[in-house]
Formats: structure tokens, sequence, C-alpha cells
């Protein structure tokens, strides 16, 4: 190499941003570049002459001297493994990506390793930022539990660990099967079920469980000290040696010698008070052992997802109570004697916000006349729910005074106002209430802000009866209409809610085409229980509903 080339190399190595150190076989400092030698006040061991193995305060090389030591005995590179460094007084903390090579005679003979560092802490604070900033919104995203868990071990692998799982207790998933019991000597410890799990390695070799199965921990192990104590387990370098913990637990004991794991963070996830299960992150793929600042970030992450699981368990529980009313509020059986056949369908909103206020009733009528009523109570969740079993009960009870469907829910609408006490914000609702006389043939009925029913004639021919909208129930003020209509036997009547025919993407006219069409469609359909069915899968598929859906079909009879 010529001179100029030399002193070029020499200046560009002096000058290169990244701190390189080249250190002799008993691991003593013998050159260092500039960048080094700015993070001697970080890793004092960085200054020509110190021996690696020289004690400093506050400063442990045994890892780094085992580090060196293996490269200079077998050759193999250690590349881009993470390390943090704080100076001895504690003033600064450095995040530094270290390599290691060996340096070999023209023999092979081994004359030393160089060392190349290079300060990535604002790399990794901008990484931990974005990660944060990401768990915000992918987090949560639904009121599902078992989502919300799969979310968290989604987002932390590869970033911050190999290998997520995520366990939560019972009393979380309220709506899985009951936990397998241990027999009374082992009662007290704790079960858990597996609801999120991810890993770097295909078909994730690390998991003794799959998702929804039943996790047990070891008693006197770091899975019940975080519970007992609600606080992280950090463990730098994986303790497996015997005597631990693990020596209860040769399954897991297993796994981890077999797949590598070496460091582990495990952080319980509390919310309001309650313990809803425990996170674990491992690392197997990535060398580097987990730092505070890693463990800092896991609590972020599982801090974040403990709130959002809350929410959804909450949600689930009021889900669940107000579908329980519900169902109890409804009929059980519909019956409509000699006037007409009637079947119905229901179906529960599965969206965030819940369980809406739907109803739909059949009450016979001395001789041959039926009443057929859906209505819609505005909001939802349990008070939704309350209030349509109020509704539906008064409305049974102002029918059996046999008043015509526009009186009728003029009452009704006075009564609603008269309980809300001109509080605008109190529930009211949407009804559509008609009565049928299988006698004279006629059907009168009246609505109250609700859309009309679809009126199938026996030749298939779909129409919706110019009916009057009138006002929703609740604002004392309605003023509302009768309309009659004359039916052959064999006449389909089709009464909804507003959750069958209106969607985000649709407007109503839309959703009364697509209704018409539908029917038009299914009118052949052998059983009426059959034509609801077939009306709501068309209609709504197979997804989730938006909003509740109500169909109550009547045909008359000859």
């Amino acid at each position: 190499m010529s001179g100029g080339t030399g002193s070029l190399l020499e200046s560009l190595i002096a000058h290169f941003p990244v701190a390189m150190a080249i250190w002799d076989t008993d691991l003593r400092c013998v050159w260092l570049n500039g960048a080094a030698e700015r993070l001697e006040r970080v890793f004092p061991h960085y200054h020509l002459g110190r021996s690696l193995t020289d004690p400093v305060p506050g400063v442990d090389t045994e890892a780094a001297q085992e580090a060196m030591r293996r490269v200079i005995a077998d050759g193999t590179p250690m590349i881009d493994r993470e390390a943090r460094w704080a100076a001895p007084d504690g003033s600064e903390a450095l995040t530094l990506s270290t390599s290691l090579f060996r340096l070999e005679g023209v023999s092979g003979r081994p004359l030393g390793v160089c060392s190349l560092a290079l300060d990535i802490s604002h790399s990794r604070a901008r990484d931990r930022l974005a990660l944060l900033r990401e768990a915000s919104v992918r987090i949560g995203s639904t009121l599902d539990i078992r989502k919300t868990a799969q979310e968290l071990a989604d987002l932390a692998v590869p970033v911050l660990a190999d290998y997520v799982t995520v366990d939560l207790s019972e009393e979380t998933l309220p709506d899985a099967e009951p936990l397998q019991r241990l027999p009374a000597t082992e009662a007290s410890i704790p079960v858990f079920r597996r609801a999120g799990v991810a890993s770097v390695h295909d078909g994730v070799p690390e998991s003794l469980w799959p998702l929804g199965a039943a996790v047990f921990v070891p008693p006197d192990s770091p899975f019940t000290k975080v519970l007992a104590s609600r606080r992280p387990h950090f463990e730098a370098v994986l303790d497996t040696s015997p005597g631990s913990w693990l020596d209860q637990d040769p399954d897991r004991a297993r796994i981890i010698h077999g797949t590598g794991m070496h460091t582990l963070i495990i952080v319980p996830l509390e919310a309001r008070g309650d313990i809803l299960g425990v996170a674990v992150f491992v690392r197997n793929a990535n060398p580097a052992p987990f730092t505070r600042d890693d463990l800092v970030l896991a609590e972020e992450l599982v801090a974040r997802a403990a709130l959002s699981l809350d929410n959804a368990r909450r949600y689930t529980r009021e889900r669940t109570t107000a579908l329980a009313l519900q169902r109890e509020l409804l009929p059980r059986e519909l019956c409509g004697g000699s006037a007409v056949e009637v079947a119905s369908r229901y179906l529960p909103s599965a969206v965030h916000e819940g369980v809406g206020g739907d109803w739909y009733d059949v009450i016979r009528l001395p001789g041959p006349r039926i009443a057929l009523v859906v209505g819609d109570v505005t909001g939802h969740g349990i008070n939704a729910a309350a209030t349509m079993g109020r509704l539906r009960t008064a409305v049974r009870t102002l029918t059996y005074l046999e008043l015509p469907p526009d009186e009728l829910l003029a009452h009704l609408d006075r009564l609603v106002a008269d309980e809300s006490c001109g509080d605008l914000d109190a529930a009211g609702a949407t009804c559509l209430y008609a009565v049928y006389d299988a006698a004279t043939r006629r059907c009168t009925m009246a609505a109250a802000g609700h859309p009309p029913p679809a009126v199938v004639a026996p030749s298939g021919e779909v129409t919706f009866p110019a009916l009057p909208s009138g006002t929703p129930i609740g604002l004392g003020m309605g003023a509302f209409e009768s309309h009659s209509l004359d039916l052959d036997a064999g006449t389909l009547l089709a009464l909804y809610t507003d959750g069958l025919i209106e969607t985000r993407q649709a407007d109503l006219d839309a959703g009364m085409a697509r209704l018409g069409s539908a029917l038009a469609g299914a009118v052949r359909m052998p059983t009426l229980e059959g034509l609801c069915a077939a009306v709501v899968g068309a209609i709504v598929g197979d997804g989730p509903a938006e909003d509740d859906v109500a169909l109550l079909m009547a045909r008359t009879r000859a």
C-alpha cells in the first residue's frame, strides 16, 4: 500500500463515526480511534493500555470479556449485538450496537479482537416512540378481548421480543368454557387461557399451548410472584441452572433449552385494580439480552393493552347482560291464531355500540283479530333493553283497550314523555303498530317515526304503503295517522327495524329496495321461518350486523 493511500486510510479510520478499538489476546486496549476515545466517559476501558479485566467501579464487563474470548477462541464474528452502557456516576447512558472480529496473523494465529460500537440511542428512542404510536392505533382497535390480546403479541414481535404470549384469567374471558380445576391440594395454582401468541419462528415452536388452551404455571415461580406483587419480572439472563423454578416445570424447561430462550420479561396485565392476566416477552433469535429500557417499553405496551382489554371485558359483560335481558323480554312464542301465520327473526348488533332495544310482538285480540308490533328504542346496552321491555308492556296494556292504532301511539307517546319529565336525552323509540281483522281482511296501521311495512301480494309483487311516518315516541306532541289496507288471503306483511335496511353504506331507500328484492326472491320458501332466515341472510350476509335487526312476518290465512 502506498504511503498516500495508507495516510488516507488512517485518516478515514481516525474520523470514522463508529467507535473502533483493537484489543490484544489479554483483552488490553492497544489502539482506538477518535470515536472510541469520546466514549471513554461511559466505557472507561476505551483507554490505551487498559485491560478489559481491570475493575472499574460501577462498570460490569463480564459479558464483554466472555464475548471477546469466544471470538478469539473460535473466530466466529459477533455482529450487531445491542448493549447498554451507563457512566459509572450514572450521569449518562448509551445504547450501542457492537460487533467483534478476530484479528489474525499471517499464519492464522489469533492476535486479538477488533471491536466496533455505534451509538444507536437516538435511533432506539425513535423506534420506541414509533412503536408506542403504533400501539395507540393497533391495540384495542375493536372491543374483542381475544383480538386485543393477539394485537399486543403481534405488535411486540419482532420489534421488542422474538416470542410473546398473552394469557388471560377466566374472569377476563366471560364467554369461554370454564377452565378445568385442579385438585384441592393444588387449587391455589393460577390457571390462565392463552389469548395471544406470536413468534419470529414459523409454527411458534416455543409454545406449549395453542390459542384458547388452558395454561398452568408452577407455584413459587416468576409468574406467581408477578401476580402476588403486581410488579414485572425481569431477567436479563434467564436462570436455567439446577435449583431454579424450572425444576418444577420440566415441560417449560425443555422448550426453553430447546429453543434457546435466554432473556425474559413477565408483566402483569392490570387495569382499574384488577389483574387480567400476564404478558410474557422472550428472546431466542436475537442474542441481545433485554435491557431496563426494554422493560419500560414492555410495561408501556402492556398498560395500553390492559386498558383496552378491560374496556373490552366491560363491554362484553354489558353486552351479555343486555342480550340476556332482551331475550327474556322478547316473546318466546308467537301465535297468530286463526288470523295469520307468524314468524320472526332477531339478530343482535355485533359492533361497538352494543345491543340495542329492538322488539316485536304479536297480540291476539277478541275475535279473528291480531295486533302486530315492531319497535326500536334509541340507544344501546342495558338501558335500551330495559326501556324496550317497558314499552312492550305498555303497548300490550294499551292494545287491550282496543284503541285504533293512531290513538294507541298517541297514548304511548304521552306516557313516555311524562316518564322522561321533559328530558330530551331520555330514551325514545320508533314504532309500527298494525291491527289485522281476518273477518273483513282489513289491516289498519300507524307509525311513529318508523319505516312502513313491506306488503307481498300472493302474486309476489312487493309494495311499501304510503304510510305517514309520524314522530318518534317520547316527544309528547306526536300527531299520528292511521292507514288501512285490504289484504287478500296469502298476503305477506313484513315489519322490520331500520337495522335491516339501513347501513353506513346505504340509505333507507336503497335498503328498502334490497328488502323488496330479497322478499321477491324468497317468497316461495315452504315455511315462513325459512323465509325470515332467507331474507335476513340475503341482506345482512355472513358478516356482523352493524345494528340490531328485527323482522316480523305475518301471512294472512284463507
